[in-house]
């Protein structure tokens, strides 16, 4: 009997006793291929000789010394590592030990910027349906995953939620792609004002939205308009990159791709590839020479900051990424992924878009494609291909309320940045039995 108090308490999980490359290995010896990085976390695969090096030698040097005391060299050098990558104007890593944490240390960092600069009216945040930013209660209180908000509402505090950025959803007929992400940013600029500009402290955003809605880009222009609506009315941006950030959609930081920068980027999932728990936040010099010329101290703090073991492993696994080119694999088969998915679901009944970015890919599953209607939640289809998955050897990441947080099914795809095109196409072929099988079921 297992004392360990699981995510659920029915049924069993199989136990994982090792790891090779893009594939996991059960006490049974069965194979699974990890098509979705657990949660978009594992980059390198499992297993990587370089970075499991790096942590034995960290190890043997000094694993932990409390960051009031101390700051280490392999801290300095993951910083210096990650600044270097980052446009201009980035100065700072405060590192944490995960997604929810980075999220959270992101929020107060914003909100002690403007107590810094003399402006402490300013109280509120804005964020996005389905947008999913973490399971902390103020990491939870920013996000718009709905059924997870749900239980815990009476604990959150008040956050202002705009629509999302949702081509396949919200988009109208006869709008351009450029027209519906002007109309979805201008609902932010709505919200400002409603709120009262004085009011905001910052919205928050992820890039490519993650788990919530599955992949979802935004259309051509929307950040650009996001970023002009944000620095007219004195408001900082925060971008949730824990999932979509360090590599996965083609470039380090997804921002890149849209033309802008934000004020605050958090990561973590892709930092340390799953070696060891780490996140981040990384924050202008106008955010730190705020703090530097005020106060002098950020009024937050955690045990494990700065951790030696996590940053060695994740400054291994950076390291790794740039010398191994691997964001040259990340393009070339993130193409191949979203042609075998197109080819595959293309004129699938049940399949009402295939969407992403990079390594980073989902369908979106419909009863009827011509209206878009999902199926009725009650089927629990994600679960379904879930199960169907992992009875085929892969590891998959559907999610249920794809649109409003009760209906619509999706499933996402984020495999290692190490895959091959025999395991992409091997992906999709596994995917394509399991979805049939949980349809037919």
């Amino acid at each position: 009997m297992s004392h360990v108090f699981h995510r659920s308490t029915r049924g069993e999980l199989p136990v994982a006793v090792g790891g090779e490359g893009v594939w996991l290995i059960d006490r049974e010896g069965r194979r699974y291929l990890d098509a979705s990085g657990g949660a978009a976390v594992s980059c390198l695969g499992h297993g990587h000789p370089r970075v499991t090096a790096a942590m034995i030698a960290q190890a043997k040097q000094l694993a932990y010394a409390h960051t009031s005391f101390f700051t280490t060299s392999v801290a300095e050098e993951l910083a210096d590592t990650l600044v270097a990558a980052a446009p201009d104007g980035f100065g700072r890593v405060y590192f944490v030990s995960g997604g929810s944490e980075a999220i959270e240390a992101a929020l107060k960092m914003a909100r002690q910027y403007f107590l810094e600069i003399g402006q402490p009216q300013r109280t509120r945040f804005i964020s996005r349906r389905q947008s999913y930013h973490g399971n902390t209660l103020g990491a939870l209180a920013a996000g718009g995953n709905m059924w997870r908000r749900e239980p815990y509402a009476p604990m959150l505090m008040d956050v202002a939620l705009v629509e999302p950025c949702f081509a396949y959803r919200f988009r109208r007929d006869e709008e351009s792609e450029e027209a519906y992400g002007r109309r979805a940013a201008d609902a932010l600029e709505a919200e400002i004002l409603r709120l009262g500009p004085e009011t905001v402290i910052a919205f928050i955003a992820e890039t490519v939205v993650g788990a919530t809605a599955g992949a979802v880009t935004a259309a051509p222009g929307y950040f650009r308009r996001v970023r002009e609506i944000c620095d007219r009315h004195g408001v900082l941006l925060i971008l949730d990159e824990v999932m979509c950030g360090m590599g996965r959609t083609g470039s380090l930081y997804a921002f890149e791709q849209e033309g802008i920068a934000p004020d605050l980027v958090t990561i973590a999932k892709g930092l340390g590839g799953g070696y060891q728990p780490i996140g981040a936040v990384l924050c202008t010099n106008r955010i730190y020479d705020a703090f530097a010329r005020g106060s002098g101290a950020f009024l937050h703090g955690h045990t494990y900051l700065g951790h030696a073991m996590a940053c060695a492993a994740a400054l291994a696994v950076q390291r790794t990424i740039a010398e191994d080119r691997l964001l040259d694999n990340v393009g070339a088969m993130g193409r191949r992924l979203a042609d075998a998915l197109t080819e595959r679901f293309g004129n699938h009944r049940h399949i009402g878009d295939i969407r992403g970015r990079g390594l980073f890919q989902a369908i979106e599953l419909v009863e009827d494609r011509a209206a878009k209607r999902p199926f009725d939640p009650g089927r629990k289809l994600n679960a379904r291909i879930k199960s169907e998955a992992m009875a085929r050897g892969l590891m998959v990441y559907p999610m249920g309320g794809t649109i409003d947080g009760r209906n619509g099914d999706h499933v996402l795809l984020a495999p290692p940045f190490i895959v091959t095109p025999a395991e992409v196409d091997m992906i999709v072929e596994r995917l394509g039995a399991a979805v049939d099988a949980a349809l037919a079921a």
